[in-house]
C-alpha cells in the first residue's frame, strides 16, 4: 500500500514508543517522513530503520516546549522535504505519579508543558503552511485519564483532557479552510511510560500496577491497530471527520461513509437533569 506516497509527516516524539511505531507505520505506506524528538541519538536510530526499510526521512532535533525549535523545524522539513501534509503529535510525558498532594507543582507544570503546549506549539507551527495550501491534517495523541477519571495521575490525564478539547475547539475554527483534526487514543501499548508505572508501585495505585504488569506481558494494542486508525485519520476516507476524539478499539472503519452527530465521539458531557 502506497497512499500516501505524495504525502510529507511531521512526527513528534518520533524517537521510540507510539511515535516511533506510527512514523515506521506512515513510511510503509509511502509517505516521506520528518521524525522530530528531543533526543538525537534515538532519532538517529529511526531514521535509519525507516531508510533500511526504502522509504525518505530527515532528523529534527528539537524539544516541543520550544516554539521556535518548532519553527525552525518545520521550516528546515519544508526545504529538505517540502511542506507538512499531515502532523502527529506524539510527543509526551507521564509527569508525577502518586497522590496530587504529594506531587510537586513543578512537576505537574512540566507535565502541561509538553503534553499540552507541546500540542499547541505544534499545530501552530504548522497550521499557516496548510491553511495556505487549503489542506492538512492533524492527529493529536490521547491517553488514559483523557475520557475518564485516573487517580494518582492527575497530571497527566487533566493534560490529555485539555488536549482533546483544544482538538475540538481547533477543528471547528479550520474546518473551512480543507483541514481536519482529530485525536487518536491509542490504548494501553508496552512503552517507557509501562516501566514508570512499573517503577512507581504503589504510588501508582493497584489498578494501574495490575493493567501495566498485563501490559507488559502481552505487549498490549498490536502496532497494526494504531497504525491503522493513523492512516485512516490521515486519509481522504476521513475528510468528513473533524474534532472527534477515537480509540483504537473503536468501530471506526464504519465511520467512513457515515455522517457523525456533532456530540459523537466528544469529550462527554454533562447533562442536566430535570
Amino acid at each position: 500500500m502506497r497512499e500516501f506516497a505524495e504525502h510529507n509527516v511531521l512526527v513528534t516524539g518520533a524517537g521510540r514508543g507510539i511515535g516511533k511505531r506510527l512514523a515506521m507505520g506512515f513510511a510503509s505506506a509511502g509517505a516521506s517522513l520528518g521524525l522530530l524528538a528531543r533526543s538525537e541519538p534515538e532519532l538517529d536510530l529511526a531514521r535509519l530503520e525507516i531508510e533500511h526499510a526504502g522509504a525518505k526521512a530527515i532528523s529534527l532535533p528539537a524539544d516541543v516546549r520550544d516554539y521556535a525549535a518548532l519553527q525552525d523545524a518545520v521550516a528546515k522539513m519544508h526545504i529538505e522535504l517540502g511542506s507538512v501534509d499531515v502532523l502527529v503529535c506524539a510527543a509526551a510525558v507521564q509527569g508525577p505519579i502518586g497522590p496530587f498532594i504529594e506531587t510537586e507543582p513543578r512537576s505537574w507544570m512540566e507535565a502541561f508543558e509538553t503534553n499540552m503546549f507541546g500540542v499547541m506549539f505544534s499545530c501552530r507551527a504548522v497550521l499557516a503552511g496548510m491553511i495556505a495550501r487549503r489542506r492538512g491534517k492533524i492527529i493529536v495523541l490521547s491517553g488514559g485519564g483523557a475520557a475518564y477519571a485516573r487517580p494518582n495521575f492527575t497530571a497527566y490525564s487533566a493534560s490529555k483532557a485539555a488536549v482533546v478539547r483544544f482538538v475540538e475547539s481547533l477543528a471547528g475554527e479550520v474546518l473551512d479552510h480543507n483541514i481536519q483534526v482529530n485525536a487518536m487514543s491509542p490504548g494501553g501499548t508496552f512503552t517507557h511510560m509501562t516501566d514508570e508505572i512499573l517503577h512507581a508501585g504503589d504510588r501508582a495505585g493497584w489498578k494501574e500496577m495490575e493493567n501495566a504488569e498485563q501490559v507488559r506481558l502481552s505487549g498490549g494494542v498490536k502496532p497494526e491497530q494504531q497504525i491503522q486508525l493513523a492512516l485512516f485519520l490521515a486519509s481522504r476516507r476521513s475528510n468528513h471527520i473533524s474534532g472527534k476524539l477515537l480509540h483504537v478499539n473503536d468501530d471506526w472503519r464504519k465511520l467512513e461513509k457515515k455522517n457523525l452527530h456533532p456530540e459523537m465521539y466528544t469529550l462527554r458531557r454533562l447533562q442536566k437533569t430535570t
